[in-house]
Protein backbone atom coordinates (compact mmCIF):
# COMPACT_ATOMS: atom_id res chain seq x y z
CA UNK A 1 0.00 0.00 0.00
CA UNK A 2 1.22 3.67 -1.48
CA UNK A 3 2.46 5.42 2.16
CA UNK A 4 -0.14 8.03 2.95
CA UNK A 5 0.64 9.94 6.07
CA UNK A 6 1.76 12.73 6.56
CA UNK A 7 3.95 13.16 10.36
CA UNK A 8 4.31 17.08 10.64
CA UNK A 9 6.49 18.13 13.42
CA UNK A 10 7.34 21.72 15.35
CA UNK A 11 10.30 21.54 16.48
CA UNK A 12 11.42 23.78 19.29
CA UNK A 13 14.87 24.18 21.03
CA UNK A 14 13.99 21.65 23.30
CA UNK A 15 10.80 20.60 22.35
CA UNK A 16 8.86 17.59 19.40
CA UNK A 17 5.50 18.36 19.15
CA UNK A 18 3.90 16.35 15.96
CA UNK A 19 0.51 15.45 14.81
CA UNK A 20 0.41 12.45 12.19
CA UNK A 21 -2.36 13.27 9.31
CA UNK A 22 -3.52 10.72 7.05
CA UNK A 23 -3.81 12.26 3.30
CA UNK A 24 -5.67 13.51 1.22
CA UNK A 25 -8.39 13.34 3.74
CA UNK A 26 -6.63 15.16 6.24
CA UNK A 27 -7.80 12.69 9.27
CA UNK A 28 -5.67 13.56 12.11
CA UNK A 29 -4.80 10.30 13.45
CA UNK A 30 -2.37 10.87 16.62
CA UNK A 31 -0.40 14.13 18.44
CA UNK A 32 1.52 14.58 21.23
CA UNK A 33 4.93 16.03 22.02
CA UNK A 34 8.12 15.86 24.18
CA UNK A 35 9.43 18.82 26.67
CA UNK A 36 12.80 19.71 28.19
CA UNK A 37 14.65 17.56 25.44
CA UNK A 38 18.43 17.20 26.92
CA UNK A 39 17.12 16.98 30.17
CA UNK A 40 17.34 14.05 32.86
CA UNK A 41 13.56 13.25 32.54
CA UNK A 42 11.56 14.71 29.56
CA UNK A 43 7.83 14.69 29.76
CA UNK A 44 5.98 13.19 26.74
CA UNK A 45 2.66 12.83 25.81
CA UNK A 46 0.64 11.38 22.89
CA UNK A 47 -2.77 10.22 21.80
CA UNK A 48 -3.35 7.69 19.26
CA UNK A 49 -6.30 7.44 17.31
CA UNK A 50 -9.23 7.39 20.11
CA UNK A 51 -7.28 6.11 22.83
CA UNK A 52 -7.29 7.89 26.20
CA UNK A 53 -3.55 9.97 25.90
CA UNK A 54 -0.77 7.96 27.16
CA UNK A 55 1.56 10.00 29.43
CA UNK A 56 5.43 9.62 30.82
CA UNK A 57 9.15 10.67 31.09
CA UNK A 58 12.23 9.49 29.35
CA UNK A 59 15.89 10.30 28.96
CA UNK A 60 16.33 11.98 25.63
CA UNK A 61 19.86 13.69 25.22
CA UNK A 62 18.82 15.46 21.56
CA UNK A 63 15.82 15.41 19.13
CA UNK A 64 16.98 12.10 17.53
CA UNK A 65 16.56 10.59 20.60
CA UNK A 66 12.88 12.14 20.82
CA UNK A 67 12.41 11.23 17.51
CA UNK A 68 12.82 7.63 18.50
CA UNK A 69 10.44 7.42 21.41
CA UNK A 70 7.69 9.39 18.66
CA UNK A 71 8.52 6.14 16.30
CA UNK A 72 8.28 3.77 18.98
CA UNK A 73 5.03 5.48 20.27
CA UNK A 74 3.38 5.09 16.68
CA UNK A 75 4.53 1.65 15.95
CA UNK A 76 6.56 3.07 13.03
CA UNK A 77 7.25 4.90 10.63
CA UNK A 78 6.79 2.78 7.56
CA UNK A 79 3.50 4.41 6.66
CA UNK A 80 5.00 7.79 6.51
CA UNK A 81 4.83 9.26 3.13
CA UNK A 82 6.98 12.68 4.48
CA UNK A 83 8.08 14.16 7.63
CA UNK A 84 6.33 18.07 7.19
CA UNK A 85 8.18 20.57 9.03
CA UNK A 86 7.69 24.72 9.21
CA UNK A 87 11.24 25.79 9.42
CA UNK A 88 11.12 29.56 9.61
CA UNK A 89 13.76 30.83 7.04
CA UNK A 90 16.87 30.43 5.03
CA UNK A 91 19.36 32.76 2.87
CA UNK A 92 17.41 33.20 -0.56
CA UNK A 93 14.98 30.21 -0.32
CA UNK A 94 11.19 30.44 0.67
CA UNK A 95 8.36 28.41 -0.81
CA UNK A 96 7.74 24.75 0.09
CA UNK A 97 11.12 22.34 0.07
CA UNK A 98 12.80 19.35 0.07
CA UNK A 99 15.14 19.43 2.65
CA UNK A 100 18.23 18.74 1.84
CA UNK A 101 21.74 19.22 2.83
CA UNK A 102 21.88 22.71 0.48
CA UNK A 103 18.37 23.98 2.18
CA UNK A 104 19.77 22.89 5.80
CA UNK A 105 23.37 25.06 4.80
CA UNK A 106 21.47 27.41 3.70
CA UNK A 107 19.81 27.92 6.94
CA UNK A 108 22.95 27.35 8.50
CA UNK A 109 24.31 30.61 7.05
CA UNK A 110 21.46 32.54 8.97
CA UNK A 111 21.82 31.32 12.79
CA UNK A 112 22.92 34.31 13.92
CA UNK A 113 19.22 36.06 12.94
CA UNK A 114 17.13 33.07 13.89
CA UNK A 115 19.22 31.29 17.00
CA UNK A 116 16.35 29.66 18.62
CA UNK A 117 14.43 28.26 15.65
CA UNK A 118 17.11 27.57 12.96
CA UNK A 119 19.35 25.40 14.81
CA UNK A 120 17.26 22.75 16.27
CA UNK A 121 15.04 22.64 12.87
CA UNK A 122 18.63 21.79 11.05
CA UNK A 123 19.07 19.22 13.99
CA UNK A 124 16.30 17.49 13.89
CA UNK A 125 15.92 17.13 10.10
CA UNK A 126 19.72 15.83 9.90
CA UNK A 127 18.44 13.22 12.50
CA UNK A 128 15.54 12.07 10.71
CA UNK A 129 18.25 11.89 7.40
CA UNK A 130 20.13 9.44 9.51
CA UNK A 131 18.08 7.27 11.21
CA UNK A 132 15.32 7.40 8.27
CA UNK A 133 17.29 8.48 4.89
CA UNK A 134 14.69 7.62 2.25
CA UNK A 135 11.78 9.37 3.92
CA UNK A 136 11.27 12.49 2.76
CA UNK A 137 12.02 15.67 4.82
CA UNK A 138 9.60 18.36 3.55
CA UNK A 139 9.50 22.00 5.11
CA UNK A 140 7.08 25.43 4.02
CA UNK A 141 9.08 27.99 5.06
CA UNK A 142 7.01 30.80 7.69
CA UNK A 143 8.45 33.28 5.05
CA UNK A 144 6.28 31.54 2.04
CA UNK A 145 2.97 33.34 2.06
CA UNK A 146 5.08 36.20 1.85
CA UNK A 147 6.73 36.07 -1.60
CA UNK A 148 4.27 38.23 -2.87
CA UNK A 149 4.43 40.80 -0.77
CA UNK A 150 4.62 44.48 -2.86
CA UNK A 151 8.37 45.81 -2.57
CA UNK A 152 7.69 48.56 -1.33
CA UNK A 153 6.80 46.46 1.94
CA UNK A 154 9.52 44.49 1.54
CA UNK A 155 12.39 47.29 1.61
CA UNK A 156 14.31 49.19 3.97
CA UNK A 157 15.42 52.86 3.52
CA UNK A 158 19.23 51.05 3.49
CA UNK A 159 21.91 51.38 0.91
CA UNK A 160 20.38 48.94 -1.93
CA UNK A 161 23.70 46.88 -1.63
CA UNK A 162 22.63 45.84 1.36
CA UNK A 163 19.75 44.08 0.04
CA UNK A 164 21.09 42.96 -3.16
CA UNK A 165 24.41 41.57 -1.73
CA UNK A 166 23.58 40.83 1.66
CA UNK A 167 19.36 39.96 1.70
CA UNK A 168 18.93 43.30 4.17
CA UNK A 169 14.73 43.43 4.41
CA UNK A 170 11.62 42.47 5.31
CA UNK A 171 10.22 39.10 5.30
CA UNK A 172 7.65 37.64 7.28
CA UNK A 173 6.61 34.48 9.59
CA UNK A 174 3.99 32.72 11.05
CA UNK A 175 3.07 32.06 7.36
CA UNK A 176 1.17 28.81 7.61
CA UNK A 177 -1.25 30.23 10.43
CA UNK A 178 -1.91 33.63 8.37
CA UNK A 179 -2.57 31.30 5.54
CA UNK A 180 -4.89 28.94 7.30
CA UNK A 181 -7.02 31.86 9.01
CA UNK A 182 -7.02 33.42 5.20
CA UNK A 183 -8.17 30.31 3.42
CA UNK A 184 -11.04 29.83 5.95
CA UNK A 185 -12.32 32.53 6.03
CA UNK A 186 -13.06 32.68 1.99
CA UNK A 187 -14.52 29.11 2.93
CA UNK A 188 -16.91 30.85 5.38
CA UNK A 189 -17.22 33.87 2.97
CA UNK A 190 -17.98 31.96 0.08
CA UNK A 191 -14.56 34.24 -1.48
CA UNK A 192 -11.16 35.16 -1.65
CA UNK A 193 -12.03 38.88 -2.82
CA UNK A 194 -11.41 40.16 1.07
CA UNK A 195 -9.29 42.74 2.88
CA UNK A 196 -8.35 40.84 6.19
CA UNK A 197 -6.54 41.56 9.00
CA UNK A 198 -4.88 38.88 10.58
CA UNK A 199 -4.13 38.82 14.17
CA UNK A 200 -1.91 35.78 15.57
CA UNK A 201 -1.21 36.54 19.17
CA UNK A 202 0.28 33.89 20.95
CA UNK A 203 3.90 33.19 22.70
CA UNK A 204 5.16 35.18 19.34
CA UNK A 205 2.64 37.19 17.54
CA UNK A 206 2.22 39.02 14.61
CA UNK A 207 0.20 41.06 12.20
CA UNK A 208 -0.21 40.13 8.53
CA UNK A 209 -2.45 42.16 5.99
CA UNK A 210 -4.21 40.17 3.63
CA UNK A 211 -6.23 40.90 0.39
CA UNK A 212 -7.80 38.34 -1.83
CA UNK A 213 -5.31 35.93 -0.73
CA UNK A 214 -2.04 37.38 -0.38
CA UNK A 215 -0.15 38.64 2.02
CA UNK A 216 0.24 42.18 1.14
CA UNK A 217 2.16 43.37 4.56
CA UNK A 218 3.47 42.23 7.74
CA UNK A 219 4.05 43.53 11.24
CA UNK A 220 7.63 41.50 11.17
CA UNK A 221 10.51 42.71 9.75
CA UNK A 222 14.16 40.83 8.85
CA UNK A 223 13.77 38.39 11.48
CA UNK A 224 11.63 37.03 14.91
CA UNK A 225 13.43 39.65 16.56
CA UNK A 226 10.98 42.65 15.49
CA UNK A 227 7.39 43.56 14.96
CA UNK A 228 5.39 43.63 17.94
CA UNK A 229 6.78 42.90 21.52
CA UNK A 230 6.69 39.42 21.84
CA UNK A 231 7.09 37.11 25.16
CA UNK A 232 10.79 37.45 26.10
CA UNK A 233 12.13 39.16 23.10
CA UNK A 234 12.30 42.54 21.69
CA UNK A 235 9.91 43.55 18.82
CA UNK A 236 10.63 46.82 17.23
CA UNK A 237 13.42 48.30 18.89
CA UNK A 238 15.87 51.91 17.96
CA UNK A 239 19.39 50.02 16.01
CA UNK A 240 20.90 53.05 17.35
CA UNK A 241 20.22 52.42 20.66
CA UNK A 242 21.35 49.06 20.56
CA UNK A 243 24.83 50.09 19.38
CA UNK A 244 24.56 52.88 22.14
CA UNK A 245 23.93 50.05 24.87
CA UNK A 246 26.86 47.90 23.08
CA UNK A 247 29.64 50.83 22.27
CA UNK A 248 29.25 53.52 24.46
CA UNK A 249 27.63 51.91 27.49
CA UNK A 250 29.94 49.20 27.61
CA UNK A 251 27.50 46.10 27.65
CA UNK A 252 29.11 44.58 24.51
CA UNK A 253 27.14 42.93 21.94
CA UNK A 254 26.93 39.46 23.52
CA UNK A 255 24.87 40.44 26.43
CA UNK A 256 22.82 42.87 24.76
CA UNK A 257 21.94 40.49 22.27
CA UNK A 258 21.43 37.83 24.96
CA UNK A 259 18.56 41.12 26.50
CA UNK A 260 17.25 41.63 23.37
CA UNK A 261 16.01 37.79 22.41
CA UNK A 262 15.30 36.51 25.70
CA UNK A 263 15.10 38.86 28.70
CA UNK A 264 12.91 41.68 26.76
CA UNK A 265 9.76 41.98 25.32
CA UNK A 266 6.24 41.54 27.59
CA UNK A 267 9.06 39.41 30.11
CA UNK A 268 11.35 42.84 30.31
CA UNK A 269 8.43 45.35 30.24
CA UNK A 270 6.90 43.68 33.07
CA UNK A 271 10.17 42.79 34.94
CA UNK A 272 8.49 39.44 35.79
CA UNK A 273 10.43 35.99 35.54
CA UNK A 274 7.88 35.29 32.96
CA UNK A 275 6.55 36.84 29.74
CA UNK A 276 3.50 34.72 29.98
CA UNK A 277 0.50 36.90 29.16
CA UNK A 278 -1.76 34.84 31.50
CA UNK A 279 1.00 35.91 34.34
CA UNK A 280 1.25 39.16 33.24
CA UNK A 281 -2.50 39.85 33.58
CA UNK A 282 -3.16 38.21 36.64
CA UNK A 283 -0.01 40.06 38.49
CA UNK A 284 -2.01 43.75 36.81
CA UNK A 285 -5.36 42.78 37.85
CA UNK A 286 -3.49 42.44 41.66
CA UNK A 287 -2.23 45.62 40.93
CA UNK A 288 1.06 45.34 39.02
CA UNK A 289 1.91 48.42 37.27
CA UNK A 290 4.49 47.36 35.53
CA UNK A 291 2.53 44.22 34.38
CA UNK A 292 -0.37 46.50 33.46
CA UNK A 293 2.24 49.24 31.14
CA UNK A 294 3.49 45.63 29.59
CA UNK A 295 -0.39 44.60 28.47
CA UNK A 296 -0.89 48.15 27.53
CA UNK A 297 2.41 49.00 25.06
CA UNK A 298 1.22 45.10 23.88
CA UNK A 299 -2.21 46.57 22.86
CA UNK A 300 -0.82 49.90 21.76
CA UNK A 301 1.77 47.83 19.13
CA UNK A 302 -1.54 45.81 17.99
CA UNK A 303 -3.42 48.55 17.28
CA UNK A 304 -0.69 50.42 15.56
CA UNK A 305 -0.61 48.01 13.04
CA UNK A 306 -4.62 47.39 12.98
CA UNK A 307 -4.24 51.35 11.56
CA UNK A 308 -1.54 50.91 9.42
CA UNK A 309 -3.34 47.65 7.67
CA UNK A 310 -6.76 49.94 7.95
CA UNK A 311 -5.16 52.45 5.70
CA UNK A 312 -3.29 50.12 3.19
CA UNK A 313 -6.25 48.00 2.39
CA UNK A 314 -8.92 50.68 2.07
CA UNK A 315 -10.19 49.46 5.27
CA UNK A 316 -11.49 46.05 6.23
CA UNK A 317 -13.98 43.26 5.26
CA UNK A 318 -12.68 41.16 8.62
CA UNK A 319 -10.16 41.15 11.48
CA UNK A 320 -9.89 37.64 12.87
CA UNK A 321 -8.09 36.64 16.15
CA UNK A 322 -6.05 33.52 16.34
CA UNK A 323 -3.45 31.58 18.06
CA UNK A 324 -2.99 31.08 21.90
CA UNK A 325 -3.28 34.74 23.68
CA UNK A 326 -5.84 36.05 21.09
CA UNK A 327 -8.40 32.70 20.86
CA UNK A 328 -8.50 32.65 24.52
CA UNK A 329 -8.63 36.42 26.14
CA UNK A 330 -12.13 38.29 25.77
CA UNK A 331 -10.88 41.25 27.69
CA UNK A 332 -7.28 41.64 25.72
CA UNK A 333 -9.95 41.37 22.08
CA UNK A 334 -12.01 43.94 23.78
CA UNK A 335 -9.53 46.24 24.54
CA UNK A 336 -8.08 45.81 20.95
CA UNK A 337 -11.47 46.94 19.59
CA UNK A 338 -12.00 49.76 21.44
CA UNK A 339 -12.58 53.25 19.45
CA UNK A 340 -12.16 51.62 16.19
CA UNK A 341 -16.10 52.40 15.46
CA UNK A 342 -14.65 55.51 13.17
CA UNK A 343 -14.41 52.68 10.66
CA UNK A 344 -17.27 51.31 11.77
CA UNK A 345 -16.27 47.93 13.71
CA UNK A 346 -18.71 47.40 16.65
CA UNK A 347 -17.69 44.76 18.85
CA UNK A 348 -20.06 42.20 20.38
CA UNK A 349 -19.26 42.43 23.81
CA UNK A 350 -21.74 38.85 25.15
CA UNK A 351 -20.55 37.26 21.74
CA UNK A 352 -16.63 38.25 22.55
CA UNK A 353 -17.59 37.32 26.53
CA UNK A 354 -18.40 33.80 25.38
CA UNK A 355 -16.09 32.82 23.03
CA UNK A 356 -12.67 30.92 24.23
CA UNK A 357 -10.72 28.71 21.94
CA UNK A 358 -13.81 28.19 19.06
CA UNK A 359 -14.80 29.77 15.91
CA UNK A 360 -17.16 32.45 16.42
CA UNK A 361 -18.19 35.71 14.60
CA UNK A 362 -17.77 38.44 17.98
CA UNK A 363 -18.88 41.39 15.89
CA UNK A 364 -22.04 42.57 15.98
CA UNK A 365 -24.60 42.05 12.65
CA UNK A 366 -24.84 45.91 12.10
CA UNK A 367 -20.27 46.20 12.44
CA UNK A 368 -19.01 47.00 8.46
CA UNK A 369 -16.14 44.79 9.65
CA UNK A 370 -16.71 41.76 10.67
CA UNK A 371 -14.77 40.51 13.56
CA UNK A 372 -13.85 36.34 14.32
CA UNK A 373 -11.98 33.90 16.53
CA UNK A 374 -10.77 31.36 14.30
CA UNK A 375 -8.74 28.68 15.93
CA UNK A 376 -5.38 28.29 13.80
CA UNK A 377 -4.26 25.25 12.26
CA UNK A 378 -1.24 25.50 10.71
CA UNK A 379 -0.17 21.68 10.54
CA UNK A 380 -2.72 21.48 8.15
CA UNK A 381 -1.11 23.54 5.93
CA UNK A 382 2.53 21.95 6.38
CA UNK A 383 0.72 18.65 5.71
CA UNK A 384 -1.16 20.24 2.73
CA UNK A 385 1.62 21.49 1.26
CA UNK A 386 3.89 18.53 1.79
CA UNK A 387 1.32 16.25 -0.11
CA UNK A 388 1.44 18.29 -2.55
CA UNK A 389 5.17 18.36 -2.99
CA UNK A 390 5.39 14.87 -2.94
CA UNK A 391 2.69 14.85 -6.04
CA UNK A 392 4.79 17.30 -7.82
CA UNK A 393 7.78 14.71 -7.45
CA UNK A 394 6.44 11.99 -8.20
Amino acid sequence: MTPNKILVANIGSTSFKFRLIEMPSERVLAKGGVERIGSAESPWKAQIGGEPEQKGTAALPDHGAAIALVEKLLGGFGELAAVGFKPVMARGISGTQVLAEPVLRAMEEINTLLPAHNPPYVAAVRSFHKSHPKLPCIGTFETAFYDEVPVENTRYPVPREWETKYGIRRYGFHGASHRFVSQRCAELRGTDKLRIISCHLGGSSSIAAVRDGKAIDSSWGMTAQSGLPQNNRVGDFDCFALIYLARDLGLGIDAVEKALTSQSGLKGLSGMASGDVRDIMDAASNGNADAKIALDVFIGAIRKYIGQFLVELNGADMLIFTAGIAENNPGLREQICTNLDFCGLELDRDANNSTRASEAVISTPRSKIEVRVIPTNEEIIIARNAWAKLSALN
